[in-house]
């Protein structure tokens, strides 16, 4: 008999949040959907929740009013006094800990799926961030699969220093936002909204599959880990001196090698990848990460291998 590890119990709530950042509208449309018919997203023995998270930002069509939401759930924001004059979001991430069960207790939900969009060409993209645990890889695994030929990355974030405490993080298991890109803020995209759906509906089928005593095969899975944000060379006034090269524009997950172009100057001088090794480029050009100073992330491509699994129940 093949060996096989055993999960300790079913998956039993699942949240999907919508609307973190209030102008990535695919999660948005897609969570304001199933809060009217959740038909879709219901499988046999699993509680599933969808949920609008920053409705103020919604309403006003904008990432945050006070700060950002997908970054403040931490312990000591959730467990500030409460008072009016705490920003919105922090007092959102308190009751949204709240409402889904207290961060770290047994009660919490079991996986938070939160939904969102980039402005980058990053494609369909699940974020990772414990490479060591079997059951997200082989979820992971049956979502590329599902999905194919529709590609389909996923982005590894580990480092401590590169975390932040996100919306997902009050969940047990550690998943990531789910990304699709290249959308503008502000806008939807018929084929965004069906990649967003398809994601989702992999995701739940495979929990509902595992549930129900089917057993997953070890599998390999093709990651991208973050070695390092990479910021825009700047001038003395500490502005943005050159912009992302074209070369390098929309070319997300792609292999840049040293000397590749990287940036280039408005009187059109090249500035390439130094001489390190050739990395694989992510997040290239995003909107929102002008204000954080970063103009890509920096990955390497390397293979997680997960053990078979299958529910403890059966």
């Amino acid at each position: 008999m093949t060996s096989c590890h055993i999960a300790e119990e079913p998956i039993k709530k699942v949240a999907i949040f919508g609307g973190t950042h209030g102008n990535e509208l695919t999660g948005v449309f897609r969570v304001k959907h199933w809060l009217k018919n959740g038909a879709e997203v219901q499988r046999t023995g699993l509680e599933v929740k969808s949920y609008i998270t920053n409705p103020r930002a919604v309403k006003k069509c904008t990432r945050s009013l006070d700060c950002d939401l997908n970054h403040i759930f931490d312990l000591e924001n959730l467990g500030k006094r409460k008072s009016e004059d705490l920003p919105y979001e922090v007092r959102r991430a308190q009751e949204i800990n709240h409402l889904f069960v207290p961060k770290y207790s047994e009660d919490a939900y079991d996986i938070v799926f939160d939904l969102h969009n980039t402005t980058s060409n990053m494609g369909c993209t699940l974020i990772l961030e414990d490479s060591r645990n079997d059951f997200l890889i082989q979820m992971f695994h049956y979502i590329k699969t599902s999905l194919a030929p529709l590609p389909c990355y996923v982005y590894l974030i580990e480092h401590p220093s590169l975390k932040y405490a996100t919306t997902h993080s009050i969940a047990k298991y550690p998943v990531g936002n789910i990304e699709i890109g290249p959308q503008p803020q502000g806008i939807l995209r018929a084929d965004i909204l069906d990649q967003m759906r398809k994601m989702i509906k992999h995701a739940l089928d495979f929990i509902h599959h595992f549930n129900e005593g089917k057993e997953f095969p070890s599998c390999a899975l093709e990651v991208y880990k973050i070695m390092e944000k990479v910021d825009y060379p700047r001038n003395e006034n500490g502005e943005i001196a050159p912009i992302i090269h074209p070369n390098l524009q929309d070319q997300d997950w792609k292999p840049l090698h040293p000397g590749d172009p990287m940036f280039l100057t408005l009187d059109r001088k090249m500035i390439p990848l130094g001489r390190d090794c050739t990395m694989h480029p992510v997040f290239v050009n995003e909107a929102t990460y002008y204000e954080k100073k970063e103009a890509c992330a920096k990955t390497t491509k390397l293979t997680l291998h997960a053990e078979s699994i299958r529910c403890s129940l059966h």
